[in-house]
């Protein structure tokens, strides 16, 4: 069983693609049914990752040639991308970089902003969705364990995540060019899920004028504000309400934009030109990219915010190092446990081999009891007896005729009954 990482990210591949190929909300569960029917026979284990950087599916295969090239005709059928087309953008990852790569991801190493720990939580989610649609075997379960345990070393003993900048925290410096001071400023912000939740975390330490959160489920939106001091609102209120706001943050799981070109034409005009700031952090997007021709709108998506993120890169390059390293003993540590795993079926038919010798010995030994022999006498036959049929194979190859095999047997009996070389 090989194991397989494949996909595409924000280093691979456009904003535009990434949509194409991305899984929000309830279309993860969906797109997992879809990739078993369309792996399944050559890829029996499957894990599907989508977060608005990267869309990632891993494999246990029998046959990696051919889940690789189902999932790509796969890929390609959902996304209406040709193969051909769709293919330069994607990565494969085989043993044992494919190990490697999921660490990496797990420890936020291959994250546009280093060291995030936005991910390890998105990979935990991959993993709980795969294991109760019943897509996780043994391997990938053991490979997501392994990363999860990486990726906490990785960040408990270094300082990868100690310098970085945040989607959030850009998101603010970019408002902050714009508005200069954000407190006179009214925040309005779509969704409720952990990227929203982060970046009320940092725009409400600026002490807007107004904070509103917009969401689907009113009740959840509430929730979220009211730890700022804000209110929330339904989505459907939003065309009423949307000229208000000078700040416009949106993250949902929806396949459709939440704001088009029309609604934020008609908001500018209420708001006689003033500029807006809106940042999209969802892929696929909630804001129609045309708004970004409008004059007074002010649209940054999650790849432009990439200048920003990369701030303190060299502050972070001795923590990157020192990851690699633990990366690397990771990678060992699990290919060592998946060759081990593949004597699993010899150990196991050595032990049913003792457990027959064993059954065997003890049979004669209750009949020689019970015709009336000394216990004693009884069971030193027992030990003898058990003691000659588990050496039998070994003295057999130490008398063979072959002096290889004489000598190979030589030197495996002393290692495996730590005899002393001089013998």
């Amino acid at each position: 069983m090989q194991l397989l990482a494949f996909g595409l990210n924000h280093t691979s591949a456009p904003l535009a693609m990434r949509e194409r190929l991305a899984f929000p909300g309830d279309a993860l569960r969906n797109g997992l049914a879809e990739l078993r029917s369309a792996v399944g026979s050559v890829a029996p284990e499957q894990a599907l990752l989508s977060t608005c950087n990267r869309t990632e599916l891993y494999f246990a295969a029998h046959q990696p040639e051919d889940a690789r090239a189902q999932a790509l005709d796969w890929l390609a059928h959902r996304s209406q991308v040709r193969a051909v087309d769709l293919n330069q953008h994607l990565y494969l990852h085989d043993e044992p970089q494919a190990v490697r790569h999921v660490f990496r991801v797990a420890s936020g190493l291959d994250s546009m902003v280093l060291g995030e720990p936005q991910i390890l939580g998105q990979l935990k989610q991959a993993a709980r969705e795969a294991q109760e649609f019943g897509s996780m075997g043994t391997h990938l379960h053991h490979l997501f364990q392994r990363a999860f345990s990486v990726a906490k070393e990785v960040r408990t003993s270094t300082e990868i995540g100690a310098h970085s900048v945040s989607m959030a925290a850009a998101a603010v410096k970019l408002a902050q060019r714009i508005f200069g001071d954000l407190s006179q400023t009214k925040m309005l912000f779509i969704g409720a899920g952990e990227m929203i939740a982060l970046c009320l975390s940092h725009f409400a330490a600026q002490k807007p004028a107004a904070l509103v959160v917009a969401n689907r489920t009113v009740s959840r939106g509430e929730a979220l504000a009211a730890e700022y001091g804000g209110k929330a609102i339904a989505l459907a209120q939003l065309p009423e309400v949307l000229h208000e706001f000078d700040i416009v943050v949106s993250c949902t799981a929806s396949s459709l934009p939440i704001l088009g070109l029309g609604l934020i034409e008609s908001a500018l005009k209420k708001r006689r030109h003033k500029p807006m700031f809106l940042t999209d952090l969802a892929v696929p997007r909630d804001i129609e990219a045309e708004v970004a021709k409008l004059d007074d709108a002010f649209l940054y998506t999650v790849d432009d915010l990439g200048d920003l993120v990369a701030e303190g890169a060299a502050a972070r390059q001795d923590a990157v190092v020192h990851a690699e390293a633990i990366i690397d003993h990771g990678v060992q540590t699990f290919l060592q446990w998946k060759q081990a795993r593949a004597h699993v079926p010899l150990i196991k038919a050595l032990g049913q081999h003792a457990e027959q010798l064993q059954q065997q010995e003890v049979d004669h030994a209750l009949k020689l009891l019970a015709r009336g022999d000394e216990p004693e006498a009884v069971l030193r036959a027992l030990a003898h007896g058990l003691s000659q049929k588990m050496l039998h194979g070994a003295y057999a190859s130490l008398t063979s005729p072959d002096p290889d095999i004489r000598q190979e047997a030589a030197t495996q009996v002393r290692r495996l009954f730590n005899l002393p070389d001089s013998l």
